[in-house]
């Protein structure tokens, strides 16, 4: 029995997910996407990841700058099911009742854990040493609803925010396809989550990218994993923004900030990193000893 199915996301995140419904016999009467947005340049308006997909397969895509104002729309679509991934709308009760089977949410978590905006970055910065996938059914209140299925990923002090998404949109793409089957078979078993073990996401701000050196060195190093691919995190030299995208924890200790030796490992406040990979404004990722030929950072400097 094939459903007729109304897509909405808009990041890179969601487009495995897309794809594999695509290969699937189910009808996707339409897709909704975040509005095209003006470049970072600000040259020209761009289409988001999703959009783009769907306009390669011929699909009918709906970008709303609010939802509510497509409701008209929506409701004449008469869709069985809506699968949600990163859309980046609230997604209202009225909504909700339509569709045979609900709305199903892929979030990027181990429900109850880590419900909201960003999940993977805060599990990461957290030094979780596991998260994962969980397919949900949507609900009123945020990430509150029950969970159909579950796919764990174990992480380390090693693992970037980059690594999670990769993974996890890859997988969450398979679970949305099992859980269709699910739902198409009448053997979905949703499972309601305990709000007691409910932890949020908080959206990442401007603070949370800077470094302060007094902190933990797993911490700071879980601070720069967790904010890689972006928005990256970073400490001042010079009246320069210098980014850290990579750093590898080392066992020894001075004073938080202090420039250890001539291959930027640092102290902190408990133990040291090494920084792996570095960023000027304007210039390019590098590894340490490329960036080194170029700009210096002097053994016993103290930084801020």
């Amino acid at each position: 029995m094939a459903l007729n199915i109304a897509f909405m996301g808009t990041p890179q995140f969601a487009v495995p997910a897309l794809k594999k419904i695509l290969l699937t016999s189910h009808n996707i009467k339409a897709v909704y996407s975040q509005p095209p947005r003006k470049s970072n340049r600000g040259m020209q308006v761009e289409k988001s990841p999703v959009h783009l997909l769907a306009e390669e397969n011929n699909i009918l895509v709906r970008t709303p700058n609010s939802l509510a104002e497509d409701f008209d729309f929506f409701r004449q679509l008469q869709v069985d099911l809506v699968i949600v991934v990163a859309y980046g709308q609230i997604i209202s009760k009225q909504f909700l009742q339509l569709p045979k089977y609900g709305f199903l949410n892929i979030h990027a978590s181990l429900l109850p854990k880590w419900r909201g905006a960003a999940p993977i970055q805060r599990s990461v910065m957290a030094q979780d040493s596991v998260t994962g996938i969980s397919i949900m059914k949507i609900e009123e209140k945020l990430d509150s609803g029950p969970v159909l299925l579950v796919e764990e990923m174990k992480i380390n002090l090693t693992t970037t925010s980059g690594m999670v998404e990769k993974y996890l949109a890859d997988v969450g793409g398979d679970k949305i396809i099992e859980a269709i089957q699910m739902i198409e078979e009448g053997k979905a078993v949703f499972v309601p989550q305990d709000d007691n073990l409910a932890t949020y996401a908080k959206k990442i701000k401007k603070e949370d990218e800077i470094i302060d050196w007094h902190k933990p060195a797993k911490e700071i190093i879980a601070q720069i994993h967790g904010l890689n691919p972006r928005p990256g995190a970073f400490f001042t030299f010079q009246n320069e923004k210098i980014k850290i995208w990579r750093a590898e924890y080392v066992e020894k200790s001075d004073k938080p900030g202090l420039v250890l030796d001539d291959q930027l490992c640092i102290s902190c406040g408990m133990g040291s990193l090494q920084i792996l990979e570095i960023q000027r404004p304007g210039k390019k990722i590098q590894k340490t000893k490329d960036f080194l030929l170029g700009y210096t950072i002097p053994k016993n400097t103290q930084l801020h």
